[in-house]
Formats: C-alpha cells, sequence, structure tokens
C-alpha cells in the first residue's frame, strides 16, 4: 500500500481544517490507519488512529474533542477533521498504515507499529 497525506494549509487560531490521506492497493482497508505530527527539533508524536472498520478510532488527549479521525473504505481515504485549532497544532502531520492491529489503543501511539508512511502535509495555525 501507498499512502498520499493532503490538504493541509494555513488556517487561523480557532479555525478548522481537514486533511485526507489516500491509501493505494487492493489490501488498504485491511489496514489500521493513523496520524502523526512533527514540528522541527522533536520527535514524530501520535495524533490519531482508526481500525480498518472504522469502528474504532483512538486520540491523544491534546486533541480529543477537537479533532476526529474517520475512513471512508470505497474511497480507501482516511480524514482527520480538526476544529478549534490551536497554534500549538502547528505542524507536519503525516499518515501511517499498521496491518497488524489489536483492540488496544495504546497499541497505536506507538511509530514501529506502523508498516508504511506517507509524506507529510503541512498545517500552519496562525494567530
Amino acid at each position: 500500500v501507498q499512502l498520499q497525506a493532503f490538504g493541509g494549509g494555513l488556517v487561523q487560531t480557532g479555525g478548522s481544517l481537514r486533511i485526507s490521506c489516500a491509501a493505494s492497493g487492493p489490501t488498504a482497508s485491511r489496514y489500521a490507519m493513523g496520524w502523526f505530527r512533527q514540528t522541527p527539533g522533536k520527535e514524530r508524536e501520535f495524533v490519531a488512529a482508526i481500525r480498518p472498520s472504522g469502528g474504532r478510532t483512538y486520540l491523544t488527549n491534546a486533541v480529543k474533542g477537537r479533532f476526529t479521525i474517520s475512513r471512508d473504505n470505497a474511497k480507501n481515504t482516511v480524514y482527520l477533521q480538526m476544529n478549534s485549532l490551536k497554534l500549538e497544532d502547528t505542524a507536519v502531520y503525516y499518515c501511517a498504515a499498521a496491518l497488524n492491529t489489536i483492540d488496544y489503543g495504546g497499541y497505536y501511539y506507538d511509530s514501529k507499529v506502523y508498516d508504511v508512511w506517507g509524506q507529510g502535509t503541512q498545517v500552519t495555525v496562525s494567530s
């Protein structure tokens, strides 16, 4: 599977943005999908994940209540809807796919469980 993230851009504080990750390949719907973000000089951090069926989602505490992850398996696309954006949400956002999945949220926080990564898309929140 290959991943391509897109939809990043510049948005003001308090605004909304939806970024997408298109997956290619016949088995794309079998993967759990995650979003990570990274700022210069910092490690990549987990943002959100969704299991293959879309029935379970996981969000890091910093974005709970503001971000929503969803997927459309018919389109092989995963979305990250970001509302009430803050300056600290500014980062390059990466999508990733994990073939092995378990029903434990903490599992998806670890970048090492992901098999495939897309290129990043820049999200910049301005005041």
